[in-house]
């Protein structure tokens, strides 16, 4: 396949995957929504990082191995039903501004490593990652790939991903748009907690095929 048609195969089918609802674009929304533009901004970014290890394994052939051990399948399955459930009952507990705050979720300003470590894992822990990853590059990659172009095309997802949830902070963050939310910001949390945690059990209970 000729470098700009993986690169057109890449861009369709990632931005189709990006855009799906799922915990990624649950917690950008709540962070954006609840504590603003930064907050939002820099889960996309630990969104996009995410992506790296799931790019690193894929291009070395790691995906194959994980789809065929059930056990190393059913240990990610659970670490990520854990941090999904986590932040769901995180959510859940959200408890209301303080009446006298004029931007209620900007009172506590989270430090930036915490922000994107939190987009970070949401992504990287995401046990159906390996089986798309490995599906999104067989479509794309030959043997004679060089390993340049390889890094291209991973580093390409990863500006398509902060693209994505960038958009998504930027537009749920918008005055217009948070002014509707500052007096119920703490119901958002619990409301898109809430669906963080049935993620969560939904993994949890699910099969791992």
């Amino acid at each position: 396949m000729e470098l700009l048609q993986a690169f057109l195969t890449v861009t369709v089918v990632h931005l189709l995957a990006a855009a799906s609802p799922g915990p990624d674009f649950v917690m950008v929304s709540q962070q954006s929504l609840v504590h603003g533009r930064r907050a939002g901004l820099l889960c996309s970014l630990g969104i996009a990082l995410g992506l790296s290890v799931h790019i690193v394994y894929s291009s070395i052939g790691m995906a194959s191995l994980m789809s065929q051990s059930s056990g190393l399948l059913w240990v990610i399955k659970y670490l990520a039903a854990a941090y999904l459930i986590y932040l769901g009952i995180k959510g859940l507990r959200s408890r209301a501004a303080s009446s006298t705050s004029e931007a209620p979720g900007e009172v506590l300003r989270r430090p930036a490593w915490k922000l994107v470590s939190m987009g970070f894992l949401c992504n990287a822990i995401n046990p159906k990652a390996p089986l798309y990853f490995l599906s999104v590059f067989s479509l794309v990659l030959t043997p004679d790939m060089p390993p340049l172009q390889l890094a291209a095309l991973g580093l390409w997802m990863m500006l398509l991903q902060f693209g994505w949830f960038s958009s998504v902070a930027l537009l749920l963050s918008w005055p217009a748009v948070k002014r509707r939310f500052l007096r119920i910001g703490h119901w958002v949390d619990r409301v898109l907690g809430m669906v963080m945690l049935g993620f969560g059990l939904r993994l949890l209970f699910s099969r791992t095929n």
